[in-house]
C-alpha cells in the first residue's frame, strides 16, 4: 500500500497523541475558544441540516392545502431533498478534496441562501420540489465539509472530538426544537417563512467559515482528475437505494404499514423492484469502475483501511437500528396503544433529553476508554436498545423508555467518535470524501432500516393499519411484526458492529 493510503497513526488504547496532519495549517488553534468563529460557522451548517429536516414536516399539511398538492407530491417535497443530498455527496466531496473544501462549502452556502429565497415566489408543488432539490445540492456541498473542516481545524484528537461535539449539539438542538418552532411560526406567518429561516443561517455560516477557516493549503488537496463515470454510477447507486423505500410505500394500497396513511407495500409492483435492480446493477458497475479506473472517484483501498471501515460499520449499524426503532415506536405508541400525537411526543421526550444532554458524556467516555472502544461500545448500546424494544416493548412503556435511552445515549457518542475515527484513518487529501462516506453510510442505512421494518410489517399485518378499532388478531399481528422486524434489524445491525470491532482491532 502506498504511503498516500496509509492511515494516520493512532494508539489502540486511547486517543492519539497530538500530531501534525499533512496539508493542515501550521498555526492550528490550541483551544476551542481560539477557533470559535470557525466553529460557529460550521455549527450553523449542521443546524441548517437538522432544523430543515424537522421543521418542514410540520408544514406539509399547510403546503398541501395552499399548493393543492397530492400525497405523492408532498412526499416528493421531502424525498427530493434527501435523494439529491445523498446521491451527490460522494461526487461533490471528491470535488471538494480537489479544488478546496472551504471554497465548495462557501459556494454551497450561497446556493442554499438563493434556493431558500426562491421559496418566497413558489406557487406550485413542482416549483417547490425543484427548490428542495436545489437545496439538496447545497446540502451535499456543505454538510460533509463541516465534519472535514472541523477535523482539520485541530491537530489534537481531543480537541477534534470536543469541536465535533459542539457542532453536533447545535444541530441536535435544531432537530429537537424544529417541530415546536415550526408550529409557532405557522400560527402567525405563512409556511414559506420556515424555509426562509435558512437564509440568515446560511449567512452566519458563510461569515464564520470565511473569517475563521483558512484557505486550503494546496499541498493538502487531491490532484487526480475527477472520475466522471464513477461519479455517475455512484450517484445512481445511492439515489436508487434511497428512492426504493419511497416507491415501496407508494406502490401499495389498502392495507399494511406504508406511510401511515393507509397505503401498503405491494410486492408485485414493478417500480420499487426496478429501483432495487438499478441500485444493484449500478453498484456493481461502480465497484468495477473504481477497481479498474486509473484515477477512481473513491479508491476502495481507502474504505478497506481499518479505522475507516470500522467507523463506517458502526455508523451504519447505528443508522439501521435508529431508523427501525423510530419507525416502529411511532406506530406502536399512536396506533397500537392509541396515544394522541401530543402523548406520543411526550413519550419520545426522554430521547430528546438524552440526545441534548448526552454531549457531556462524550469527552469522559473517550478519555476513559479511547476512541476505538468508545465507537464499538456506543454502537452496541444503540443495537441493544433496539433489541430491548423488539423483545420487551409490548409489555409496557417502561421497556420503551429503556430502549429510547439506550439508543439515544449510544447514538450521541457514536455520531461523534465513529466519524472522527474515519477521518483519523484517512490521508489528509481525502478528508471531505471521508466525511461524505460517513453521511452516506448513515443515509443508506436509515433507508434500509425503514424499508425492512415497513416490508415485514406490511407482510404480517392484515387490513389497514391506520384504521381504528383493531381486532385482537390484528393486535397480535402487529406485535409479532414488531418483534420480527426489530429482531431482523437487530441481527443486521449487530453483524455490522461485529465487523466494526474486527476491523478496529487491526487499526
Amino acid at each position: 500500500m502506498s504511503s498516500e493510503l496509509s492511515p494516520v497513526a493512532s494508539r489502540p488504547d486511547g486517543p492519539a497523541a497530538p500530531r501534525t496532519t499533512p496539508g493542515s495549517p501550521s498555526n492550528t488553534p490550541g483551544s476551542l475558544r481560539e477557533a470559535w468563529v470557525a466553529i460557529a460557522g460550521l455549527s450553523a451548517v449542521f443546524l441548517f441540516e437538522m432544523l430543515d429536516n424537522s421543521i418542514l414536516n410540520v408544514a406539509l399539511p399547510t403546503i398541501g392545502r395552499e399548493l393543492h398538492a397530492s400525497t405523492s407530491a408532498l412526499q416528493l417535497v421531502t424525498s427530493s431533498y434527501a435523494i439529491v443530498f445523498g446521491g451527490l455527496m460522494l461526487v461533490l466531496s471528491a470535488l471538494a478534496d480537489r479544488v478546496g473544501r472551504r471554497r465548495i462549502m462557501l459556494i454551497g452556502l450561497v446556493l442554499l441562501a438563493l434556493a431558500s429565497l426562491a421559496t418566497a415566489v413558489v406557487t406550485t408543488p413542482e416549483e417547490l420540489i425543484a427548490v428542495r432539490a436545489v437545496m439538496g445540492v447545497a446540502a451535499a456541498m456543505t454538510t460533509p465539509g463541516s465534519l472535514a473542516l472541523a477535523f482539520r481545524l485541530f491537530e489534537d484528537d481531543t480537541l477534534r472530538v470536543r469541536a465535533t461535539t459542539v457542532i453536533s449539539t447545535v444541530g441536535l438542538v435544531g432537530l429537537a426544537i424544529g417541530p415546536t418552532v415550526g408550529g409557532l411560526v405557522l400560527a402567525v406567518a405563512p409556511w414559506q417563512v420556515l424555509l426562509l429561516i435558512n437564509v440568515p443561517i446560511a449567512a452566519l455560516a458563510f461569515i464564520g467559515i470565511r473569517r475563521g477557516v483558512a484557505v486550503d493549503d494546496p499541498e493538502g488537496l487531491h490532484r487526480d482528475p475527477v472520475d466522471i463515470a464513477g461519479g455517475v454510477l455512484g450517484t445512481v447507486t445511492i439515489m436508487a437505494t434511497l428512492l426504493a423505500p419511497t416507491l415501496f410505500v407508494e406502490a401499495g394500497s389498502g392495507s399494511g404499514a406504508g406511510s401511515g396513511s393507509g397505503s401498503s407495500l405491494e410486492i408485485g409492483s414493478w417500480a420499487p423492484w426496478l429501483a432495487v435492480a438499478a441500485a444493484v446493477v449500478a453498484g456493481a458497475l461502480f465497484v468495477w469502475r473504481e477497481r479498474t479506473a486509473r484515477h477512481p472517484l473513491l479508491d476502495l483501498r481507502l474504505v478497506a483501511l481499518p479505522l475507516v471501515s470500522s467507523g463506517l460499520a458502526f455508523k451504519a449499524a447505528s443508522g439501521l437500528a435508529t431508523a427501525g426503532l423510530g419507525y416502529l415506536i411511532t406506530l406502536q405508541l399512536q396506533l397500537a396503544w392509541g396515544w394522541s400525537p401530543a402523548q406520543a411526543a411526550l413519550g419520545m421526550l426522554p430521547q430528546v433529553v438524552v440526545l441534548l444532554g448526552g454531549g457531556v458524556l462524550i469527552g469522559p467516555v473517550v478519555k476513559r476508554v479511547g476512541l476505538e472502544n468508545a465507537a464499538w461500545m456506543s454502537a452496541t448500546a444503540v443495537v441493544a436498545g433496539l433489541a430491548v424494544f423488539a423483545t420487551l416493548g409490548r409489555f409496557g412503556y417502561g421497556w420503551v423508555l429503556l430502549a429510547l435511552v439506550l439508543v439515544a445515549a449510544g447514538m450521541r457518542v457514536v455520531g461523534v467518535v465513529a466519524g472522527t475515527n474515519v477521518m483519523r484513518g484517512l490521508p489528509a487529501t481525502r478528508t471531505t470524501i471521508g466525511a461524505a462516506l460517513v453521511d452516506t453510510a448513515s443515509e443508506v442505512a436509515t433507508a434500509v432500516g425503514i424499508a425492512v421494518a415497513g416490508t415485514i410489517l406490511a407482510a404480517l399485518f392484515t387490513g389497514s393499519i391506520t384504521a381504528g378499532g383493531w381486532s385482537a388478531a390484528q393486535g397480535v399481528e402487529f406485535a409479532n411484526a414488531v418483534e420480527i422486524g426489530g429482531g431482523v434489524l437487530t441481527v443486521l445491525a449487530g453483524a455490522l458492529v461485529v465487523v466494526g470491532m474486527v476491523r478496529a482491532r487491526r487499526a
